[in-house]
């Protein structure tokens, strides 16, 4: 029975691998076919090869910003450091006030229309404010990424501290449990998946902010070094660190896709049985 067990969980896995490879060809695929496309019609004349350059011009741009000239580095750590410190900041005060703000019905009932109209108000609308506030340079960027970081994980927080089973709640209240133990214990549980989501946003509205504020103060980050390419009609290098910024999105993505399966990996099968393969390893080992 186990042998037949194995053999079938073998078969799924072989046939799980042969359709992701399927799929992957299959967008390869139509990635150089719309590549080849793109050359074709710029060495035709279909396109205007100054606003749309051809593809082998824009590789041969990767190669110069990146490895001859090398002075996308500079640049590209700049942004990086910025989204990230961001990003942590940002959430860990949408984190901590959507906590508190859904912990606290006094709380809630003042602040949350407050909270509201902000997320209402288009963050790009308040970028030259904060800026004019804080001044040019690190701070001012700093303010902004937070505040875009800032309402995906309170909105998030705060919907998984309230929505929280009731029946659970009353459960824990009857066996005198503290509130330390109920956030622990019940309310986290419920929320993090939630918060996960909000997190995944917030990180990706994360690099969006960065570049609006790069755009705005044109000192340093990806952000001014497009607009310094395309203000010199370098088109090439520009496409090349717009498909940067596209390289970055995408890993921020699917990096914030595994900490979601890894930190909240009861709502994945795969998480729940990686969970119980090492509990069964725990009770095995002396």
């Amino acid at each position: 029975m186990a042998v037949q067990d194995a053999t079938s969980e073998a078969l799924v896995d072989t046939l799980e691998r042969s359709l992701r490879n399927r799929r992957i060809a299959k967008h390869v695929g139509i990635f150089l076919t719309l590549t080849l496309l793109w050359e074709l019609g710029s060495r035709m004349g279909w396109l205007d090869p100054l606003f749309y350059p051809r593809p082998s011009n824009i590789i041969r741009s990767f190669w110069l910003i990146y490895f001859q000239n090398a002075n996308v580095w500079f640049h590209l750590y700049s942004t990086i450091s910025l989204v990230i410190l961001g990003w942590v900041l940002g959430s860990m005060l949408g984190i901590g006030l959507g906590a508190l703000v859904g912990f606290n019905t006094v709380i809630r009932r003042f602040l949350k229309p407050y909270v509201i109209v902000l997320e209402a108000t288009p963050r790009i609308a308040v970028a030259p404010l904060l800026i004019a506030a804080l001044g040019f340079g690190v701070n001012s960027k700093l303010a902004i990424i937070m505040l875009v970081c800032f309402f995906a994980p309170f909105i998030n927080t705060l919907s998984g501290v309230i929505n929280v089973n009731e029946e659970r709640l009353e459960l824990f209240r009857s066996m005198r449990a503290s509130k330390t133990q109920i956030l622990r214990k019940l309310v986290l549980p419920d929320a993090i998946p939630v918060i996960m989501a909000g997190e995944r946003l917030a990180l990706t509205a994360a690099l969006s902010g960065a570049l609006v504020a790069e755009f705005i103060q044109r000192d340093k980050g990806i952000g001014s070094l497009i607009l310094v390419y395309t203000r010199n009609l370098n088109m090439a290098s520009a496409f090349a660190c717009i498909f940067t910024l596209t390289i970055i999105g995408f890993l921020i993505f699917k990096g914030m896709e595994k900490l979601d399966h890894y930190i909240a990996y009861w709502k994945y099968e795969g998480g729940r049985e990686r969970m119980s393969a090492k509990r069964k390893r725990t009770m095995v080992e002396p």
